[in-house]
Order: structure tokens, then sequence, then C-alpha cells
């Protein structure tokens, strides 16, 4: 995937024991961090926060391509210098999912899974939109 909130896997390299993936280096550490460490978001700094989360996420899901683990912990800032500048990390458990069918796959990380997935209804990539609420929710109240 190619957007410019999404970490982009430079290159991968393999031994008999180890993957190693080769990522861009993002030196302002985890958005979890970074609200513990802020405290809450007021509104306005919230806003450029998610309006970067909003459009990697349509970007994916125009892909048809669903996370399934959204969290602040897979949500990287690129740099110091902002509390803004997000990429989007950790597609271990993502997945393709063609139009009109859902994965019933249940996973994703307690507190910002869906309830369609605990239910075993499915999911789509919708249930990324219900993570993406809840991380608005801990960015805005800390």
């Amino acid at each position: 995937m190619k957007h410019e909130n999404i970490l982009e896997l430079v290159e991968t390299y393999e031994s008999s024991k180890y993957i190693i993936l080769v990522l861009p280096l993002c030196t302002g550490g985890e958005l979890h961090r970074k609200i513990h460490s802020k405290g809450m978001y007021r509104e306005s700094d919230a806003r450029p926060v998610m309006r970067k989360f909003f459009s990697a996420l349509a970007y994916m899901h125009s892909k048809n391509i669903v996370h399934r683990d959204l969290k602040p912990e897979n949500l990287m800032l690129a740099s110091k210098a902002n509390n803004w500048d997000l990429r989007i990390t950790d597609f271990g458990l993502s997945t393709v999912i063609k139009p009109g069918r859902k994965e019933f796959l249940k996973c994703g990380s307690p507190g910002y899974v869906a309830p369609e997935i605990l239910q075993d209804k499915g999911c789509d990539c919708l249930a990324d939109m219900f993570s993406a609420g809840v991380i608005l929710y801990g960015i805005l109240t800390g």
C-alpha cells in the first residue's frame, strides 16, 4: 500500500531463523504513549490526527483491506515535531475482504474490537470504523 499515513514496508530479509522487516523510522513513538504523556488532546489537536487516520482508512478500505487490530499502539507518530503526523502499522491481522462478504476469524485487541466480531456475526471494513471511534474517544478523554 502506498499512502502517506500507512507505514510502508521497504524490504524484507529472510534467514533460516528470522524474517526481518525494514520499515521507515518513526521517531515520535506510539500514539498510545503520546496520549499517556500528553493527557487528552483538545478537539482542535485531535482533528488533524483523525483526518490523517481516516484518510488512510479510506485508502485501505477502497482496496478492500481491513486491518482488524487498530489501536493507539498500532499508530506511530512520524516525528517528535508534532502530535498528528501518524502512520498505521502492524498489519499482521489484516486481510482482504471481497465486497459483500464478511470475515469470521475472531481477532483484535480487547477494548477496540467491534462487537460483531465478538458476536460471531463476521466483520468487514466497518469493524475498523468501530475501532477508530474507540481511538477517537481515547484521544479526547486521555
